[in-house]
């Protein structure tokens, strides 16, 4: 099963460092989800400071950030504080969100092929609903563009 624009995300539960996160007790607020391969790694990070960098205009807007990646609790930990983050990352180390999302993908890393995740983005509108989606991100520009989708969504 995977995601589909315009389909309601079914419901799931992860574990965050701000404790658990239910989809469903999000219901009625537009929620951002970004997928990122690894903590601490160049782009991830600058990918992850311009969403702290624009967190408040997403607020402003009635959404929720959350990042995501198969890190640990333990290394999301010490990536948000060291970085300031003020919103929650989560942790899934079974990918069972990088599955439903479909971000699981075969990538080139010095020459070899190694199984990662696909830098990707995910816009959930007030109904559960998937409202848009950004596959294979490139960070430079990102942030301001899916701010941009939040504010034009219900």
């Amino acid at each position: 099963m995977s995601v589909t624009i315009g389909k309601k995300i079914p419901d799931f539960d992860a574990q965050s460092t701000g404790g658990p996160v239910r989809l469903s007790k999000l219901k009625g607020r537009k929620v951002v989800l970004f997928f990122y391969p690894k903590d601490n790694t160049p782009g991830c990070t600058n990918e992850a400071s311009d969403f702290r960098d624009n967190h408040d205009a997403f607020v402003r807007a009635g959404a929720v950030v959350i990042g995501v990646s198969r890190d640990s609790l333990k290394s999301h930990e010490g990536f948000k504080s060291k970085l300031d983050f003020p919103y929650e990352l989560i942790s899934d180390p079974d990918e069972t969100l990088c599955e439903l999302f479909g971000v699981i993908r075969m990538k080139n890393m010095y020459g070899r092929q190694v199984r990662g995740v696909e830098r990707s983005t995910f816009l959930v509108d007030g109904d559960g609903k998937l409202a848009r989606e950004w596959r294979g991100v490139k960070v430079p520009g990102h942030v301001t563009e899916v701010l941009e989708a939040v504010r034009s969504t219900s």
